[in-house]
């Protein structure tokens, strides 16, 4: 009903109304692409928002079009920029990415034949009319209901994680063996830890832009996963009660239980409950108030025990910051890198991320920019009357991968001919008879639209050439050869974009993802490195981590994108699973240590406290090297790495003393946790090759 309204109002007002018909036609697509494709987050007023914000590049796009149709080959050119241009800014997030195709478009149309510059500005009035109406039907015709916030599910996770850390602190406090009422908390929580997973969202409210307030959730995501995977080292433990490691556990949960309000909206808790920083530093140092542990495995406990702690209160943290934005990250010790950091720097450091060749965003404005231009010097070449609607079924047709595009060709080819020879009989039997067509396209596209996705991707694909044709025969004196030009349209761009599919990246993002979560753990290794030598006072980065975060961007998106393939995989599911959770456990668990670190001014470690960590921590680059190499051969690809020595705990190499606190404690126990995690990801490797376990 939007797209009808808009569309319709707007192209008759100016066809017959105002008497202009390229106003009229730009009316139309300037309300039909984005009422039909665009898929936005937020309420209806923020999405009408959105929609008027593209206005200023429609402008720029239709002119640019306008001025390079002169040439077949400067319109190609300019086909190939754009349509790449446009393809890889979807990376800064979904108002992006959801008027991405009606962006592309705006330069389509207007870059054929005829080479018309002075009806510029009728197109750019037709443009606004037709954006303008389609804002307003977004705003008051049967606004949709936004779709679940994010921020919910998050709030939820970080709900549960509460209630589990208070369930564990009670077992360590007792030093009873887990029962089945820890077991369903334990379960309950990693269900909702799991439900908070970006893939788990609805594509509009992933937060996957690059703002504050979506980066605050993904910091405040990662967290919780953190948390969650320190809980259940602590969940496995039996033996002696361990009343200061149940401390510190007492003292997080409120902070996760307060996290999860914040995200809700809902009022601060008291702050009695959530102690501040310093307090928890105090707690946190056994050396200093409580008393020390009398046996290394006790010594690891409190360690991880500081770690759920202090991911819990990064994860309240980063809850305030997306609740509040910068002003509230003013307020904490060590804000997080990018609360400092301008909105515009902020989207450039997410191109550059992915100005990667192994970025899935970058694959797919390649694909794109390259199909769209190959199919305008075709059009050009082939002197075709309509050929934006090759480029349309180029758009609307191709997919990530081989396998999704030919699976959208049969119901598409069936659906264009069926439209086709509907279209061609009643032009032949109505003839030149404008009215008859005027009367017939609101009916059209009201029924076609509305039906397509209750019926499916045939139905559609008939209401588009229904509709195109309808459209056209009111500009232009009635011919029963559109149909058929509409059919032969059609099928060269499914053809082209088939074709464009099979030669670039085939096989989707299956490879890519393989590839991206090694670089993930790759980098993570080499992050424990640096961090290690940061802590031990040797020359390194003050922030070893940006190429632990770029490389986790980019295993995130090829992540998602895999998850959206219908024809993907799913034998090495659960390895990337396990991949993905090690390179959170590197990252976050580094970012911790250099926080409190740095917030705290400890003295450097001791020389020989230092070596051993160091040591620890090659082993665990090693390990991480190692099993980057297992999933590079599951991406396809040839690599070895040196296989590493079994990995044996070691005893903590450091007692806490006012000096210098718990930092090596909490190293070693954080170092030691990425190899367990890092032992089980080659565990899935050799399940899957176990003729490999002759190496160890």
């Amino acid at each position: 009903m939007r797209v009808t309204v808009a569309g319709c109002t707007g192209f008759y007002s100016c066809r017959y109304g105002l008497g202009d018909p390229a106003m009229g036609l730009y009316a139309m697509f300037g309300a039909l692409p984005l009422g039909l494709f665009a898929r936005l987050p937020g309420d209806a007023r923020q999405r009408a928002g959105t929609l008027l914000s593209v206005l200023p590049v429609g402008w720029a796009l239709v002119t640019l079009g306008t001025a390079l149709a002169v040439n077949t080959w400067a319109a190609a050119v300019g086909m190939v920029v754009i349509g790449f241009a446009v393809a890889f800014c979807t990376a800064c997030g979904p108002r992006v990415s959801g008027v991405a195709p009606a962006l592309q478009l705006f330069y389509v149309l207007p870059c054929f034949p005829p080479y018309a510059p002075q009806t510029l500005l009728s197109r750019l009035i037709g443009l606004t009319i037709g954006v303008v109406l389609i804002s307003c039907a977004e705003r008051w015709i049967w606004p949709e209901a936004p779709a679940p916030a994010y921020r919910t599910a998050l709030a939820d996770a970080l709900s549960a994680l509460g209630h589990y850390a208070a369930t564990v602190a009670a077992h360590l406090s007792t030093g009873a063996r887990a029962d089945a009422s820890m077991s369903r908390c334990r379960e309950s929580a990693h269900r909702a830890v799991d439900a908070a997973r970006l893939s788990r969202a609805a594509a509009t409210e992933r937060p996957v832009a690059p703002t504050v307030h979506d980066l605050a959730l993904c910091h405040a995501r990662t967290a919780a996963r953190y948390v969650s995977d320190q809980l259940d080292r602590l969940y496995a433990v039996d033996g002696s009660p361990r009343p200061e490691a149940a401390a510190l556990l007492r003292d997080g949960a409120p902070r996760l239980h307060s996290a999860a309000a914040t995200l809700r909206g809902s009022p601060p808790r008291d702050p009695a409950a959530t102690p501040t920083p310093e307090a928890l530093d105090a707690t946190a140092q056994p050396g200093l108030t409580l008393a020390p542990p009398s046996s290394p495995g006790a010594l690891r406990q409190d360690a991880v025990a500081r770690a759920a702690a202090a991911g819990a209160e990064l994860a309240l943290l980063a809850s305030r910051i997306a609740a509040g934005g910068r002003q509230t990250a003013a307020q904490a010790d060590s804000p997080p890198w990018y609360v400092t950091t301008s909105p515009l720097a902020l989207c450039f450091r997410r191109l550059a991320a992915h100005a990667n060749r192994r970025s899935v965003h970058l694959h797919n404005a390649l694909r794109i920019g390259l199909a769209l231009g190959c199919a305008r010097a075709l059009v050009g070449l082939l002197a075709l009357s309509h050929g934006f609607w090759v480029l349309f079924a180029v758009l609307s047709l191709m997919r990530t991968s081989a396998a999704d595009t030919r699976a959208e060709l049969r119901p598409a080819f069936v659906g264009t001919a069926a439209g086709a020879v509907a279209m061609g009989l009643v032009l032949h039997g109505v003839g030149d008879a404008p009215l008859v067509y005027a009367f017939a396209l609101p009916v059209a596209m009201l029924c076609g639209f509305g039906a397509g996705p209750l019926i499916g991707p045939a139905w559609e694909q008939a209401a588009f050439t229904i509709t195109f044709v309808l459209i056209f025969t009111q500009l232009s004196v009635p011919d029963w050869h559109l149909s058929e030009q509409r059919l032969v349209d059609v099928l060269l761009g499914g053809v082209i974009g088939a074709v464009a599919s099979l030669l670039a990246w085939p096989r989707g993002s299956h490879s890519t993802l393989c590839e991206t979560v090694a670089d993930f753990l790759t980098a993570g290794g080499d992050g424990c490195r640096s961090a290690i030598a940061v802590l031990g006072g040797r020359t390194a980065p003050a922030d070893p981590l940006p190429p632990v975060r770029r490389a986790m961007l980019r295993a995130e998106a090829a992540y998602a994108q895999n998850q959206a393939e219908k024809a993907r995989p799913h034998a090495g599911d659960q390895l990337i699973e396990r991949a993905l959770t090690c390179g959170y456990h590197m990252a976050v668990g580094g970012e911790l240590l250099l926080m409190r670190h740095q917030r705290l001014h400890r003295a450097a470690l001791s020389p020989a406290t230092a070596e051993a960590l160091a040591r620890l921590a090659e082993e665990a680059a090693a390990h991480a090297r190692y099993a980057a190499a297992d999933l590079r051969v599951a991406a396809g690809r040839r690599s070895e790495a040196a296989v590493p020595a079994a990995f044996t705990r070691p005893d903590p190499p450091h007692r806490p003393t006012a000096r210098t606190g718990d930092l090596a404690p909490d190293a070693e126990a954080w170092l030691a946790g990425v190899l367990q995690d890092l032992a089980r990801i080659l565990d899935v490797t050799d399940r899957r090759q176990p003729r490999r376990k002759t190496r160890y």
